[in-house]
């Protein structure tokens, strides 16, 4: 993580402050959000009906996508800080491009389980595999619509990056959010079964 995108700086204006600060809240709700996911996702995978289902592979090549969106993005803000604007514009175009090669290869672990016959009202591990993975590409989306926000006010600016470089550190900081996100994510759907899930709560 670059100090570009750790928070707020001395050069940050009103507005910036006010913009860093309420990524900071969304990102509370959202973690607050998936956390409150997971404790039902532990629940209901304690039922008997509960089953474990094997992940696809493809999971693993998306977690390497969105690791090098997220350290690219990283890269790109602090280039826009260093004035290298050209560099911090070619890092921002690759975040995005390993970012919807992660959303791509997510469909296609969907598309993987679902000619399994893995489908969403098969057992409760299929069905939060589902909407846990869902959320979290609603998630991605969205940060794609400010990525494309900042692309465009760096394009404009490329050849004096520094004042729009509080865009990039913000991105950055989401895309980092994401990653995290996404590893406990896949830590839950990979070690937590079924079995584990009733030991935690208590059954039998």
């Amino acid at each position: 993580m670059t100090a570009a995108a750790l928070g707020p700086r001395p050069w940050m204006g009103p507005r910036e402050r006010a913009a860093d600060t309420g990524l900071w809240c969304f990102m509370g709700v959202a973690g607050t959000l998936f956390s409150l996911f997971l404790v039902a996702d532990v629940m209901r995978l304690a039922s008997p009906d509960a089953t474990a289902i094997g992940l696809p592979r493809q999971l693993w090549l998306s977690t390497a996508w969105l690791l090098c969106g997220s350290v690219l993005m990283g890269l790109a803000a602090g280039a826009a800080r260093a004035g290298q604007g050209a560099r911090s514009l070619r890092l921002m175009w690759a975040s995005g491009a390993t970012t919807l090669a992660f959303l791509a290869t997510q469909g296609w672990a969907w598309q993987q389980l679902i000619e399994a016959r893995v489908v969403l009202a098969g057992n409760p591990a299929a069905s939060f595999f589902y909407v846990l993975t869902a959320l979290h590409g609603l998630h991605v989306a969205g940060g794609l619509l400010a990525w494309a926000v900042a692309l465009r006010a760096l394009g404009r600016a490329v050849d004096h990056p520094r004042p729009t470089a509080w865009r990039l550190a913000l991105c950055a900081r989401y895309w980092h959010f994401l990653f995290v996100v996404w590893a406990a994510l896949l830590a839950s759907m990979t070690w937590l079964t079924p079995d584990i899930a009733r030991a935690i709560c208590g059954q039998r």
